[in-house]
């Protein structure tokens, strides 16, 4: 039958569900487009004791049939319950009287429920058999109930468990459901009611496993409907045709449990609310079952199967499908001879077929489904089935591979790419690239390239690779998408791709990618080498923090200082004083946290440079520094003034200008804050012959000499008085200096002379005799000009020596009256008459203390409470000290021969040097005389009298 026809068909026979289409998203799959493999081993199983065909079950009626618990159970007509292990041995036991006729077999518990008669007629008993426990070899049975509706005797048709153990459904041949709540291992506590009534017979039933709510499913020839246990048998009515008995099955999926029931036409799927996807499959069902996965059909076989005549005709062939409902495909399918039952055990299916004889269906290993599907070059499903079946992702990368090596091989360049992409971050990028680098390839490359940043994989390389494919393709859209998105997660290297956009010519994107990731040095570059907007540049650099800031005006700052030099001007007056960026509001966070702003300022010394070629505008931003920070280094001051005095020498003609930057120059060297260093300046000053400047930092470093020497080298004569009028104060030697320099002049300086002379004659300079030696050079100079000097100095020398005879005479006689004294002292008795204690003033009383110095008496208590030393009279004592102090002090500085020496030759006066060392006795040998104050002590009454003397 055509695609055609069948699609027709197919669109009559849902034709009852156009009313639901706008609801439901309904999903057909036509079984004849679906893929046919041969993916399970098909083999009969043998019995392990003989080798031989099994066929232990040969003579048994088998009724109903159950696995999932390690073993395989069988009942049949007869009331015996079958277990195969899997050595394939059979064990039984009677579980009724008369037959067995359903077995449920829970999978999650050791549990197996039975359905049969123990007695004639219609009384179907549920029997709970613990698989675990046994009683006389048999296993225990912990339950036995009833199961007839409302005491309505019908024929059991169908039996589920829910896996929790708390429910039971039982479906009945005149449409009743009767649902058991309650453990059902035992009666207790247990509760049962009808949930469903119908006037068809129940051909179907099942519990949702997973879910907050209890959901029963449940099917009969005329209705598929879901009963929500849990909200009052809440029912809801699927659909309007049902199925045939056996013909349902529910999924096992991890992912979503769904009921599945097979129909002539297809089978369909359905949640707890509303119907899902069908598959058309053509053919009459008789069984379905669930395994891993994969949904098994048992349908009447065609006649296009019919390959060989069956051996015993009256039984007739079915054919069992496996379809693997995930990956959309037939896993297997074969015909079998009127088949009982499928189970599914240890991994494997078993066929049951008619002649009792079992068939084993073994599921090839992944790796093996994926060869066969590699040499069909099915790479699609390969990956679909790979995944299904958790594949590693190293597999799943090998597979991508091959896929992509193939649609490359057969030219399908845009698949393979597809391909290739997700193997990214396994599979080399170089081999893929290495496939694409031919221009016609370029889109191709470009999105692989593309989904390489993507996923973060990209090198430098990559970067530039796929850059240059923009460039080349002129694709601005798509570079403009790659990198001038805003919102857009950066996966790239952004040096990388300024770079390239750079060497381009896409300047926009480039400065895009700068300003947007702060690569700085970047966007300035670009602005200033190749576009030349230096406004935009320097308008950057004053948006930037502060370190940044300064660091490119370091940079960059020579070159905007020659395109735009008012604006950098500003910006450095800025960023040197309180910086802030630009575009920063003037209160910031900061200020509203009320911390303290922190001042962010350059050193200014680090920017001259970039003024070389602009000392104007050099000037103009070191006035604005020293005017806000007038403690500002000494290099700002230094270099001002070499402008301000650069600007003297160089100006023109305009005596004005030339007078005021002179006024402006001198203003700076005697501002009190100026910090500029003294010898740099003066050395600047006079370099540049500024003679207001040299003269007034002679003058602060007192340089007084100096100030002299630059008015006599000027011959400026009157300045040379002023000069020492001024500074002779400090400096005296300024008159002896200008003597030496009037002396020399041979013109007429008789005024000067003679003031200098008053001056070295009121301050007494020079002796008369050098004067005299100095002026006999001066052939203008007469005795007339120091006459008047020369009288004056002789009547002086005899004053001093009329005065110095006197004072010798008289230390002479004061001299000889000590020596008397010290005489008698020695030889004559002296006798003590004071009356009063000279500390006290109370009257002498024995014992007391008389002193040679005569004046002074004490009481012996009061000199030694007051007295330091009882041996020296404590009144004397402080004249005494000082007198002694002297001469040691003498006797101290007579041995200082190299002192005397050194000052003998500075000295110009040598006379008055040896004249002084020996009023201080260094040429003398002094003789220290003792003291005369002695003491004497009087005794008591009738005790003799003795002196003491120290």
């Amino acid at each position: 039958m055509g695609e055609s026809v069948l699609k027709e068909q197919m669109v009559m026979r849902f034709s009852i569900f156009d009313d639901l289409s706008n609801s439901i998203n309904l999903e057909i799959h036509l079984f004849e487009q679906l893929r046919r493999f041969n993916f399970f081993d098909k083999e009969g199983v043998k019995d392990p004791e003989t080798n031989q065909v099994f066929e232990k079950l040969k003579e048994i009626n088998i009724s109903s049939c159950a696995s999932g618990r390690g073993q395989i159970v069988i009942a049949d007509c007869e009331g015996m319950i079958y277990m195969i292990n899997r050595k394939f041995q059979i064990t039984s036991f009677k579980a009724y009287d008369i037959r067995v006729s359903h077995l449920y077999q829970l999978k999650q518990f050791n549990i197996l429920l039975s359905v049969g008669e123990d007695e004639e007629g219609i009384n179907p008993l549920i029997k709970v058999w613990n698989l675990d426990k046994f009683d006389k070899g048999i296993p225990l049975c912990s339950r036995i109930c009833r199961a007839i509706p409302s005491n309505k005797p019908t024929p059991v048709t169908c039996l589920a468990v829910h896996e929790n153990l708390n429910w039971m459904a039982v479906g009945f041949q005149n449409g009743s459901v009767v649902v058991f709540k309650g453990d059902v291992k035992s009666d207790r506590h247990s509760k049962t009611w009808t949930v469903y009534e119908n006037q068809k017979p129940i051909t179907g039933l099942a519990f949702r496993p997973t879910g907050k709510n209890i959901i029963l499913f449940v099917a009969t020839d005329n209705s598929i409907l879901s009963i929500n246990l849990s909200a009052k048998d809440k029912t809801t009515i699927l659909e309007q045709f049902g199925c045939s008995l056996g013909c349902s099955v529910m999924s096992d999926s991890n992912q979503d449990h769904q009921f599945v029931i097979g129909r002539q036409d297809g089978v369909y799927f359905y949640q707890p609310d509303c119907r899902g996807p069908c598959l058309v499959i053509e053919g009459e069902k008789l069984k379905l079952e669930w395994f891993r996965g994969y949904l098994i059909i048992v349908g009447k076989e065609s006649k296009a199967f019919l390959k060989a005549p069956i051996a015993n005709q009256s039984m007739e062939m079915h054919t069992v499908t496996v379809c693997d409902m995930q990956n959309k495909f037939i896993a297997h399918t074969a015909p079998y001879p009127d088949v009982v039952d499928v189970l599914s055990e240890w991994g494997s299916l078993y066929v049951l077929s008619g002649d009792r004889k079992l068939y084993q269906l073994q599921e090839k290993d992944t790796q093996t489904k994926l060869e066969m599907l590699f040499k069909k070059n099915n790479y699609t499903l390969a990956i679909s089935l790979a995944r299904s079946q958790q594949y590693d992702q190293e597999g799943l990368i090998d597979i991508f591979t091959q896929y992509g090596d193939h649609l490359y091989g057969k030219g399908d360049h845009d698949g393979a790419i597809d391909q290739y992409i997700k193997t990214i971050g396994k599979l080399e990028a170089s081999y893929v690239i290495r496939k694409f680098l031919d221009s016609q390839r370029i889109h191709n490359l470009t999105k692989y390239l593309q989904a390489l940043h993507k996923a973060q994989m990209a090198t430098e390389e990559h970067t530039t690779l796929l850059l240059n494919c923009y460039t080349k393709l002129k694709d601005v859209s798509k570079l403009d998408e790659f990198i001038m998105t805003k919102d857009r997660e950066v996966d790239f290297d952004v040096e990388t791709a300024i770079k390239v956009c750079r060497q381009a010519g896409y300047y926009e994107h480039a400065l895009f990618l700068a300003e947007k990731h702060g690569k700085h040095e970047w966007y300035l570059r670009i602005q200033l080498e190749k576009i030349k907007d230096y406004q935009k540049a320097l308008q950057y650099i004053g948006n930037l923090e502060f370190a940044e800031a300064d660091d490119n005006l370091k940079k960059y700052g020579k070159m905007l200082m020659s395109e735009i030099p008012d604006q950098t001007t500003e910006l450095l007056k800025k960023l040197c004083t309180d910086y802030r960026p630009s575009n920063r509001l003037l209160v910031d966070q900061s200020d509203l946290d009320g911390s303290v702003p922190r001042i962010q300022k350059a050193s200014a010394e680090e920017f001259i440079h970039i003024f070389v070629n602009n000392s104007a505008k050099l000037t103009e931003f070191l006035e604005y520094m020293i005017k806000t920070k007038p403690n500002s280094p000494s290099l700002l001051y230094n270099t001002l003034l070499e402008l301000y005095l650069h600007d003297i020498v160089h100006e023109g003609g305009d005596m004005e200008a030339k007078n005021e930057k002179q006024r402006r120059t001198l203003d700076l060297l005697q501002n009190p804050d100026a910090n500029y260093d003294l010898d740099q300046a003066l050395v600047l000053c006079q370099m540049n012959n500024f003679k207001a400047g040299i003269l007034f930092l002679y003058e602060k470093a007192q340089l007084y000499q100096q100030i002299l020497r630059y008015h006599m080298e000027h011959n400026e004569i009157p300045h040379v008085i002023d000069t020492c009028k001024k500074f002779g104060q400090h400096d005296p030697q300024l008159w002896v200096q200008a003597l030496s320099y009037f002396a020399k002049k041979e013109e007429s300086c008789k005024s000067q002379l003679m003031e200098v002379l008053s001056n070295i004659d009121k301050r007494n300079l020079l002796p008369p005799l050098l004067v005299i030696e100095t002026l006999a050079h001066n052939s203008t100079a007469t005795l007339s000009i120091i006459k008047d000097y020369i009288i004056r100095r002789l009547q002086l020398e005899n004053d001093q020596i009329a005065e110095d005879e006197r004072l010798i005479r008289q230390y002479r006689e004061d001299t000889e009256k000590k020596r008397k004294q010290i005489e008698e002292l020695k030889t004559t008795a002296k006798i003590f008459q004071n009356s009063k204690c000279s500390i006290c003033s109370h009257p002498l009383e024995l014992p007391s203390v008389h002193f040679l110095c005569e004046p002074h008496s004490f009481h012996q208590h009061c000199l030694e409470s007051y007295a330091e030393n009882d041996t020296e009279c404590p009144v004397c004592l402080p004249e005494n000290r000082k007198i002694m102090d002297i001469i040691r002090a003498q006797e101290q500085s007579r041995d200082l021969h190299e002192s005397f020496h050194n000052q003998l030759e500075r000295s110009q006066d040598g006379f008055s040097v040896v004249a002084d060392y020996f009023g201080r006795g260094v040429f003398n040998k002094v003789t220290v005389i003792t003291d005369s104050n002695a003491r004497f002590s009087a005794s008591p009454p009738g005790r003799n009298l003795s002196s003491q003397f120290s």
